[in-house]
């Protein structure tokens, strides 16, 4: 049940009074104090990468409204698909089937694959993407549906596929493993000049990654796991040596065929995958080794995390290419229940809740078998420091489930704030989210929380919570407008009323508030706005809530306003009349000053290939005014043509070009403020001329 203190309440609000930290909302006895929180925007100051905010398999329409920054094709079934065919394997995750995928045109493949059509979605919405490599050496052998673990060639099994009864779960009946099946039945070798292949066809459709082409590839998908996983092709585990010695060759290969791409790796499955090397957890898995487990002991006792790094290291010392740019292990909270589907019990979601410190805290110890402190993200952070220095660090699965619940998506919010706060430089959820589902509001908190673009900023500064189990506080300056915005994650069933201080401010501003909460799982709700003082304010934060906050840059107080019953001075009257003197006839200049354009248009082109470009355009409010709906025109004198945009929607009718804004950016803001959006169009020739002369609602703008 939850506490009513209404004395609590009013006392609350008097202090607020003569303290000035602002005038308290929603409170009426029905809320009890909660943790103090601080801010301090000078201190703790960093970029927040914006690829921490990335998922697997969005849909368009979330990648649009949450404008997806990385967008991830990766597990199990991605380590051996063939772009030629269009066919994946499913490895253990569905009888280790070759299933081809749907296609429009099996005729025109590789063109109009799944992975092209996966770049193009995110190429329209402005999405960076990120596809898996085979490094495994092996893809679907053709375009047709065949068995890992044929019955009618292995005999019977423990499970058989029950739409396709000859393909079986590689069990005999008792459940023992069948060996000595042969890989070829479902594929077909792929080695490093597979991977330059499929780069060089992405390449010839969609630019090189410096040009806006497709710009991350995964060193395949947690190899220290294909023992299991793809145990049809793979049946041994992967030991150091031959780890080091396929990414040497297959990143070399990505490097090769497009030096601007970022390559990850090794995409261990999780902690155990900085210890230990695929050998030693199948070796140790089946006698129990864990101690002084075989590989480990072969390479200098030296776990697996460090000497892979040292080995990438000893690559561009040797060679002075770099072939791994991002360290990249999965996270699954190993508590039981924490990354199901289901919300699960009471007990449950406060362990969801506390699990989320595995991520940073070193006091924290992992309630589950693990039973030590995992800290994941200083943990990667340190070994890249010391092994490889300059490598980023990344999170490309990971999930705290309940996606349909609020505790789901309190756990994300917290984890997202985490990333930021941390220095992860990149993270994909795994896999994305409906666009209803609860977890998705907890992106859209630090993405788009007023359905108009409005997003956390992207230099973190420092913020604390005397209690961060209960009331957990992110905080980070904007740039475009110089704001401080809070994220605040209320984890308790009661509604909390803290002081929030900040540090350094002067004067007073307004603050806009933004909560999603239990009470509401359908829609963010706009709260009343709060007066922040020199010192701070005091907000109540709902129940079950995640909260953004945004508060204007600086503050100044207001000016007094003039009281109408005071008797103004008046100004006396000359009292001699003054002598008029001649002068000299002035000098008029006639020539008008030019007034400044009341916008700048900037254009780019991201990049170009035959018969085809992508273009960008920045535009920006000079005036004093705010623009609340903006429409950018051009003419086009090459030919050129659009056929896909984002951030906007395009019109064409003949040369020229209109661009109208999107749901969520169609203002901006006075004295500066800007907006960007994106297209793709076809050359109707070689020149590719840019244009000259813009417009921003039919007013002509300076081009930038």
């Amino acid at each position: 049940m939850r506490q009513r203190n209404a004395l609590l309440s009013a006392v609350a609000g008097v202090l607020a009074a003569g303290l000035g930290l602002g005038q308290l909302t929603g409170l009426a006895g029905a809320a009890v104090a909660g943790p103090a929180l601080s801010v301090d925007p000078v201190s703790g100051r960093h970029a927040i990468s914006p690829d921490i905010y990335g998922m697997n398999f969005a849909d368009e329409a979330l990648a649009r409204d949450l404008r997806l920054p990385v967008h991830r094709w990766g597990g199990n079934a991605t380590t051996r698909y063939n772009f030629r065919n269009d066919t994946t394997n499913r490895a253990s995750d569905w009888y280790f089937e070759n299933i081809p995928n749907d296609n429009p045109d099996p005729s025109a493949l590789p063109n109009g694959s799944e992975t092209d059509r996966f770049v193009e979605r995110d190429r329209a919405t402005g999405t960076r993407t990120m596809l898996t490599l085979p490094l495994i050496g092996w893809v679907a052998k053709e375009r047709a549906r065949a068995c890992g673990f044929s019955v009618a060639k292995y005999g019977a099994q423990r499970s058989t596929d029950p739409w396709a009864p000859d393909c079986g779960d590689g069990r005999k009946p008792d459940g023992t493993p069948i060996t000595g099946n042969d890989p070829k039945d479902t594929g077909v070798e792929a080695g490093p000049q597979y991977v330059k292949d499929w780069i060089t066809h992405l390449k010839g459709r969609y630019g090189a990654a410096a040009d806006g082409g497709v710009k991350y590839y995964e060193l395949d998908n947690e190899p220290d796991l294909w023992h299991a996983t793809h145990r049809d092709v793979r049946p041994e585990g992967l030991g150091y040596d031959e780890l080091r010695d396929r990414t040497y060759r297959y990143a070399a290969a990505v490097k090769e065929a497009d030096p601007g791409a970022k390559t990850l790796g090794p995409v261990g499955w999780g902690l155990n995958s900085i210890f230990y090397s695929g050998l030693d957890q199948d070796t140790c898995n089946r006698t129990g080794c864990w101690g002084d487990p075989p590989d480990r002991a072969a390479h200098g006792g030296q776990d697996l995390g460090p000497w892979y790094l040292d080995q990438m290291k000893a690559y561009e010392d040797e060679n002075g290419v770099r072939i791994l740019d991002y360290f990249d292990n999965h996270l699954y909270p190993q508590q039981s229940g924490v990354s199901a589907a289901d919300a699960g019990d009471a007990a449950t979601q406060a362990l969801r809740l506390r699990s989320t410190r595995q991520l940073w805290d070193p006091t924290y110890v992992d309630e589950s078998w693990i039973n030590q402190p995992v800290r994941m993200i200083p943990r990667m952070r340190e070994l890249v420091d010391r092994h490889y220095p300059g490598t980023k660090i990344a999170m490309t699965e990971y999930s705290w489930g309940a996606y349909g619940h609020i505790n789901g998506a309190l756990a994300e919010a917290d984890v997202l704030g985490v990333f930021g706060r941390e220095k992860l430089d990149l993270a994909a959820l795994w896999t994305a989210p409906k666009g209803t589902d609860p977890v998705a509001y907890a992106f859209r908190m630090y993405r788009n929380y007023d359905g108009k673009g409005g997003a956390f900023g992207e230099t973190a500064v420092a913020a604390t919570s005397t209690d961060q189990g209960k009331l957990a506080v992110y905080a980070a300056e904007r740039s475009g407008d110089g704001a401080l915005t809070l994220v605040v994650v209320n984890k308790t069933g009661e509604d909390l009323t803290s002081d929030i201080a900040i540090k350094g401010r002067t004067g007073v501003s307004t603050a806009q508030t933004y909560h999603y909460s239990a009470a509401d799982l359908t829609a963010i709700q706009r709260a009343a706005d709060q007066r922040v003082g020199a010192n701070g304010y005091t907000g109540t934060f709902p129940a079950d809530s995640i909260s953004t906050v945004v508060i204007p840059e600086g503050g100044a107080e207001p000016t007094p306003t003039p009281d109408p019953s005071a008797t103004p001075t008046a100004t006396p009257t000359p009292s001699v009349t003054p002598t008029a003197t001649p002068s000299a006839t002035p000098t008029v200049d006639d020539t008008p000053t030019p007034k400044p354009a009341a916008c700048t248009v900037t254009y780019t082109v991201a990049g170009q290939w035959q018969g085809g470009f992508q273009g960008g355009v920045k535009i920006t409010n000079n005036g004093a005014a705010p623009v609340n709906g903006w429409k950018a025109g051009w003419a086009f004198t090459d030919g050129q043509k659009i056929t896909q945009s984002w951030n906007g929607t395009h019109t064409q009718n003949g040369s020229a070009v209109t661009v109208t804004n999107a749901s969520w950016n169609g203002t901006l803001a006075a004295n500066g403020g800007s907006a960007e959006f994106g297209f793709l169009a076809s050359l109707g020739g070689t020149a590719n001329a840019r244009p000259t002369a813009f417009t921003l609602n039919g007013s002509p703008c300076r081009t930038g």
